[in-house]
């Protein structure tokens, strides 16, 4: 091998007459007769070389079976390319290297599938040969928006004063959500350590230790059911800040996630970040992480459908819609697709009507009189041509429904810009969430977060109705960061823990030290943890999460690639004290 002098994607005109030494992938051969054309690549660019049969003194029948992926070495002159053969879509498109010798290091056995159409080629071929895709440019750029997120991230924590600590990998089960993978220990046969699906309780714990500002890039596992944008394996910018409110944990945030986007992708974000309470994002858009890049909101109706004849709505304790402007052109085909859109997510229907010369028109339309009619159209601003799309149920089904509906028909209508990143907080989530399956209630957040100050009695009398100091930071429709102020107080801590159903047996065995710990004078603390991976998910474009994660897993939590999980010896499960029950086919 010769040893580099330049990369393939730095040479430029100024280094017309020199000799340089590049080393890469061959991206792509073009044969012209006497002369051959490769361009030749690696992680910087791509630089076009020209083997030469009059020029090149060795062996031009070699150069002839070069092929697609091989690894070269080779030593030229850089010279300018013709006038006709300039590419301006290419950094080093004014020149290319005639080849005086090269070395051919690797011969590339033939590719499963073609590195420049990634599109036509199946995911899961492509995340067994990950290593293949990861040459593509597209994912190379991925990777890099990555590190360059790192880089940003470290500097800008570093600067306002937070200390990065690393807090344990192997550590205690202490599962109350998500299933917590399991780690046996060989030494002390029978016990399991877990691992993290949060750094949650250390970082509580070095608050109570002094340390008042802590971050860490951390990577968090859950053994939960995946979609595109949830691996079981996961990274976050874990933060926990001391003597703070939620107020001053927004301003550093907001600094963090514009410094972020700033750095790396050249997006500027709003000066400050619009906030919207749980309730007021359901009511409104449907959803607890509401896309506020376009309008399109939710609207009360149960007034107009209860003094209408349509009885299927007069029974129900919600009924809200969506005026869709100019959606009267929709077939009915379409609006069966609708329909089937929201019976997916429990609701029983979808009714509708189309606003056409000055009254409505199909769907439900019949059950309005002339009178109501016009009170809908003049409340409601309609105008000719719009359509309103009615869902009548429990108010979760409504909401959740039609916060689906809603994304849909701006995936149709185009209405989301793609260029625009909208963030917003969204605060005061319920404590808790009622099971009714289970009979219990379950934390919203996390069972550490904080109740409201004048919501502390309600946890006595009513806790259904008690709301928390938990927010989420989302962005376009993705949460990109959740935290909240924790409890300090260690009797009210343990008052969450009852109400979670916890025994004191059961709160002491798994969390005891903690509640120990913040009777030791445990300072008012918050914090937040970013997904990292979603936040580059957003600054790389891409709807995939797989796709900014180097070695991803499927949505059957496997690597396709190094074939994970697989079998272990009978040894290896003798010496950690295992045995496996197999059961029959």
């Amino acid at each position: 091998m010769y040893k580099r002098t330049h990369n393939c994607g730095e040479i430029r005109s100024s280094n017309i007459g020199s000799s340089v030494i590049l080393n890469g992938w061959v991206n792509k051969v073009r044969l012209h007769g006497q002369i051959i054309f490769i361009d030749l690549r690696d992680r910087y660019g791509k630089t076009q070389i020209v083997f030469d049969i009059d020029e090149y003194k060795g062996d031009f029948e070699k150069i002839k079976k070069i092929s697609m992926e091989d690894v070269l070495s080779i030593n030229g002159l850089v010279r300018s390319r013709v006038k006709s053969a300039i590419n301006p879509n290419l950094e080093t498109g004014n020149i290319e290297v005639l080849v005086s010798e090269f070395i051919l290091l690797n011969e590339a056995s033939p590719l499963p599938f073609m590195l420049s159409d990634r599109k036509n080629a199946e995911e899961d071929l492509r995340l067994k040969y990950r290593y293949l895709e990861l040459r593509m440019e597209e994912l190379q750029h991925n990777i890099l928006i990555r590190h360059h997120a790192y880089q940003v991230t470290r500097s800008f924590l570093s600067k306002n004063s937070f200390i990065e600590i690393e807090t344990p990998v192997l550590m205690k089960s202490t599962p109350e959500g998500a299933r917590d993978y399991l780690v046996p220990s060989r030494i002390q046969k029978g016990k399991f350590y877990a691992l993290p699906q949060s750094p949650q309780i250390y970082k509580q714990i070095l608050m109570i230790s002094g340390y008042d500002r802590y971050f860490q890039i951390v990577k968090c596992f859950r053994d939960e059911d995946l979609r595109a944008d949830r691996q079981p394996e996961f990274t976050q910018i874990d933060i926990e800040m001391s003597f703070v409110d939620e107020q001053e944990i927004f301003e550093y945030m907001e600094g963090l996630t514009k410094h972020i986007f700033k750095e790396v992708a050249q997006i500027d974000l709003p000066k400050s970040f619009p906030k919207l309470t749980y309730q007021e994002a359901m009511e409104t858009y449907g959803s607890d992480k509401p896309d506020i890049r376009y309008d399109l909101k939710l609207i009360n109706l149960k007034e107009f459908t209860d003094a209408s004849d349509f009885n299927a709505f007069s029974s129900v304790e919600t009924v809200k819609g969506i005026i869709v402007k100019e959606g009267a052109k929709y077939s009915r085909k379409v609006i069966d697709q609708f329909t089937d859109l929201v019976k997916k997510h429990k609701a029983k229907g979808l009714a509708w009507m189309k606003l056409q010369s000055g009254g409505f028109e199909g769907g439900i339309s019949k059950f309005f009189s002339e009178e109501l009619q016009k009170k809908i159209i003049s409340e409601l601003q309609m105008i000719n041509s719009d359509i309103l799309f009615l869902i009548g149920d429990d108010l979760k089904i409504v909401l959740n429904a039609l916060g689906h509906l809603r994304k849909s028909i701006a995936d149709k209508e185009n209405l989301i810009d793609k260029t625009k990143y909208a963030p917003v907080w969204i605060t005061e989530f319920p404590m808790f969430e009622f099971n009714p399956e289970q009979n219990r209630f379950f934390a919203m957040h996390h069972p550490f977060t904080a109740p409201r100050e004048e919501d502390i009695n309600l946890l006595d009398t009513d806790p259904s109705e008690s709301l928390s100091r938990g927010y989420d930071l989302t962005m376009n429709g993705y949460e990109i960061a959740g935290g909240s102020i924790r409890i300090h107080n260690p009797k009210i801590q343990e008052k969450i823990f009852s109400l979670l159903g916890l025994s004191q047996e059961d709160a002491i065995e798994k969390f005891g030290f903690l509640v120990e710990a913040l009777s030791y004078g445990a300072p008012p603390h918050g914090g937040i943890a970013f997904g990292f991976d979603r936040l580059v998910m957003l600054l790389a474009g891409t709807e995939n999460i797989r796709d900014v994660i180097a070695f991803p897993k499927t949505t059957s939590a496997t690597s396709l690639m190094d074939e994970s999980p697989s079998s272990v010896s009978d040894s290896q499960l003798e010496e950690l004290g295992i045995k496996i029950n197999k059961t029959k086919k």
